[in-house]
């Protein structure tokens, strides 16, 4: 049996924990999927250097690589996009014969935090799908907010799918 003492202790523990759930934002996901008629093996020759994202993304006008080595975990590149904005990501993971990356934002004019997302390329049929997910949490207030942010990063997404189908068609398909 609980004394009192400990009772009141749990109620004002879940009480606090209640209120601190309410003030937590949530963590949002964006889950885009990509089929391509290229080989895995050709997909990942394109976008399986973490500093090389100019070379395919369409918004990304240059990369490089800041700190540590390209494909090593811990290695930060930084992105200047066509717009002119900058972001900083350092590589947490990296499986070149699993054909998968993940990496976190460290410094971005995206109004999020706690961002990582996952980057892999997986056979499908006689081509390949590319898998790009995202997990973070909106700065911005409202559920207005999160839409805004979440539609941003699909259309990121998206936006480089659709420059992978274009490097992987002057290549000659990438069989």
């Amino acid at each position: 049996m609980l004394s009192s003492f400990s009772l009141r202790h749990a109620v004002a523990l879940g009480a606090a924990l209640a209120c601190l759930s309410v003030r937590a934002a949530p963590v949002l996901e964006v889950r885009e999927s990509a089929a391509l008629a290229a080989s895995p093996a050709a997909v990942w020759k394109l976008i399986g250097r973490y500093g090389g994202l100019h070379g395919w993304h369409p918004a990304v006008a240059d990369t490089r690589i800041s700190r540590g080595k390209d494909n090593d975990p811990g290695a930060v590149r930084d992105i200047t996009v066509k717009d002119g904005a900058h972001i900083v990501e350092e590589l947490l993971a990296y499986d070149g014969k699993g054909r998968s990356m993940r990496y976190r934002i460290v410094e971005s004019p995206i109004p999020v935090k706690n961002y990582s997302a996952t980057l892999r390329v997986q056979p499908e049929g006689k081509g390949s799908r590319v898998v790009w997910v995202g997990r973070f949490e909106a700065t911005g207030e409202g559920q207005e907010a999160r839409d805004k942010v979440r539609a941003l990063f699909s259309d990121i997404y998206k936006a480089g799918f659709d420059g992978l189908r274009t490097r992987l068609e002057e290549g000659g398909g990438g069989k």
